[in-house]
């Protein structure tokens, strides 16, 4: 029985997605362009800032005028991080149980810790929480296993009986580095590209309580 469960944030844990569409269309309008529709938005969402501003103006972090539209777009976004988020359907259920079981949980991210803590905040599971740990905590993000082992030292077990569920290539990746049991969310934004089938995940979801039989 797995001693941990650890989650990615956007899109496997909660739907980040109108939020983070929402500060790029303001974005977009300060720049006199019409608004991107969400779900056109919804699969770049695992790619971060880079996935967004590609999207939203075709630009890549090399272009001259990508760091400060990166950076407008974050402060637009933290003024607003969890207006419309929420978790995924289902995922109350599941975590409901995992406390009951006694199996600890915890979010790896890639999004800085700065802007996933509060957004656990307010969706009511900070103190229910192992860890929280942002794409800045560890030396090095996913896919690197760094923040998942950080993530198995806060909650006090091990790698190798935890299992790490993720939306994104990158998830599976850092998982499989960490000698973690993977599980791929095929109800996430899946924005790597690749077919999810193809990401050589020990498990594929379809609802987060099936979860719970993976156990």
């Amino acid at each position: 029985m797995a001693e941990a469960v650890f989650f990615d944030l956007d899109g496997t844990l909660a739907d980040t997605a109108p939020d983070l569409a929402n500060a790029l269309n303001r974005l977009k309008a300060e720049h006199g362009l019409p608004p991107s529709p969400c779900e056109i938005l919804r699969p770049q969402v695992s790619n971060g800032v880079r996935g967004m501003l590609a999207s939203g103006f075709g630009l890549t972090p090399e272009d001259s005028a990508y760091p400060a539209l990166a950076a407008r777009f974050l402060a637009l976004y933290e003024e607003a991080l969890c207006v419309r988020t929420q978790l995924f359907q289902g995922m109350d259920n599941l975590l409901e149980e995992l406390d009951s079981r006694g199996i600890v949980w915890g979010v790896v991210t890639n999004k800085s810790e700065r802007l996933a803590r509060p957004i656990i905040e307010a969706l009511g599971l900070q103190r229910r929480c192992a860890c929280i740990v942002g794409g800045d905590t560890a030396a090095r993000p996913k896919p690197y296993p760094d923040p998942l082992l950080h993530a198995c030292d806060q909650a006090g077990v091990e790698a190798v009986r935890s299992a790490y569920v993720g939306d994104d290539l990158r998830d599976i990746q850092a998982g499989q580095a960490a000698g973690m049991v993977t599980i791929a969310a095929s109800y996430g934004y899946q924005g790597s590209g690749r077919p999810i089938h193809d990401w050589k995940a020990d498990h594929i979801i379809k609802h987060p309580t099936e979860i719970l039989a993976l156990l």
